[in-house]
């Protein structure tokens, strides 16, 4: 996946064939972020899930968690 870098955010719109696929994904992406203790911000309508991955305790922008956290969420997406 090629996640969008923009206003010090990495952002990315995952899209499933359904709602109980973008929700299964979502309870996977949890467990990993809690583990991490690194928290994106994401939504979820239908059968879309959108994640903004940034660091507040670094301003508010783009640190290694994140581009560590987006390849975890992609290894976890392409299973879908």
């Amino acid at each position: 996946m090629s996640w969008i870098e923009e206003n010090n955010k990495l952002t990315q719109t995952f899209t499933f064939k359904d709602f109980k696929q973008a929700w299964a994904f979502m309870n996977k992406v949890a467990i990993i972020v809690d583990k991490a203790d690194h928290h994106p911000n994401w939504s979820n309508v239908y059968n879309k899930v959108d994640i903004t991955l940034f660091t507040h305790d670094a301003k508010d922008s783009i640190t290694e968690k994140d581009l560590k956290l987006s390849k975890e969420i992609d290894k976890i997406f392409k299973k879908y």
